[in-house]
């Protein structure tokens, strides 16, 4: 069978949102892959964009899922930015925080001043997601930041996964300031810049860690940046058609439908990116074709057609070509029309 996935790392740091849970509710199978890992005495680590909670809450969070967690295996964008502006600016400094109170808290707790309005001369702006956030809040940011305070941002994530489906997360509201204001932010903490997972992998004292995630513009770029390898689960944000066109920057490592690919062999995207007459392919599929046409043929599951399709349609993406993708078989019409290709 192979060695499993899993044992080929010494840390695993999962991302939270549409990897472990979906709002507040577990993923199928999540529960119990995390609680195996433990069982094997996994070392874990959880990395979120999310603000709008502090690691004690996404830890209280998890416990109450049935996933045993420690508000110090949790880092959060939030903690990061709050440590960010403390290495920046002097004990007192005035911060308008555009977020939920999580962000508020830990920004407090880091010495420094939380004011809501630009009257009060703040240093910085910090902007993270909370589902409270209006346009008073972001017209405060707005006349704080042309007034010369430092932005960062606690993330850029366009959506956030929720159980209606993707929408509007901090980048979305980053993007309105910034339409206001003609201009990017100074900082951005989160995913996909590495400082998350290095931080993990530093407290861990790990050598070898893997990423697991659900995004190819957060997660999977992260990890790229940080040099680690990292597992694209197909539970969240991210589908088979943006993975097939993504650029080097957001190819994972491996590939699974959930969590339990950790725990299977053969979950390695295939890096032989080769694409003309001789076929290429992963568990029981092939592949053919070039730059205009790839060929699907065989039989097998539909995550496995996918890994099998990743190297040749990566192949004609960095010759600038998008490769319509058509079955050769009755198995893989039905795989793409799983996979909603």
């Amino acid at each position: 069978m192979g060695e499993r996935l899993v044992d080929s790392y010494d840390l695993i740091v999962f991302d939270l949102d549409g990897v472990v849970y979906l709002v507040d509710r577990p993923i199928p199978g999540a529960v119990e892959a995390i609680s195996q890992l433990h069982r094997e005495g996994r070392a874990l680590a959880y990395a979120t964009n999310n603000a709008s909670r502090r690691a004690a809450e996404v830890a209280a969070l998890l416990t109450g899922m049935g996933v045993a967690a420690s508000p110090d295996e949790v880092l959060t964008s939030a903690g990061a930015a709050a440590a960010l502006l403390a290495e920046q600016f002097p004990a007192g400094s005035p911060i308008l925080v555009v977020g939920a109170e999580a962000l508020r808290a830990e920004v407090r707790d880091r010495g420094l001043k939380v004011v809501a309005s630009a009257d009060e001369a703040p240093v910085a702006v910090v902007q993270g997601y909370g589902p409270e956030v209006a346009w008073a809040d972001l017209a405060e940011g707005c006349v704080a930041v042309r007034a010369g305070a430092r932005w960062v941002a606690t993330n850029t994530d366009r959506t956030l996964p929720t159980a209606r489906g993707p929408l509007p997360g901090n980048g979305a509201l980053v993007a309105a300031l910034a339409t206001a204001l003609d201009r990017r932010p100074d900082v951005v903490v989160g995913k996909p810049e590495p400082a998350l997972f290095a931080t993990a992998a530093r407290q861990a004292g790990a050598r070898r860690p893997l990423v697991v995630g659900d995004r190819l513009d957060t997660d999977i770029e992260g990890a790229v940046r940080a040099g680690m390898d990292s597992l694209l689960v197909l539970t969240g944000v991210s589908r088979p058609v943006e993975l097939l066109t993504a650029p080097p920057t957001r190819r994972p490592s491996h590939l699974a439908a959930d969590l339990s690919g950790l725990f299977a062999a053969g979950m390695a995207v295939p890096d032989d990116a080769v694409c003309g007459p001789a076929p290429t392919g992963a568990a029981g599929w092939r592949v053919t074709g070039g730059r205009d046409q790839l060929s699907l043929d065989g039989a097998g599951d539909p995550v496995s057609a996918l890994r099998a399709l990743c190297g040749p349609a990566w192949a004609a993406a960095d010759k600038g070509a998008r490769p319509r993708v058509v079955a050769a078989s009755t198995e893989a019409a039905a795989a793409l029309r799983e996979l909603g290709l």
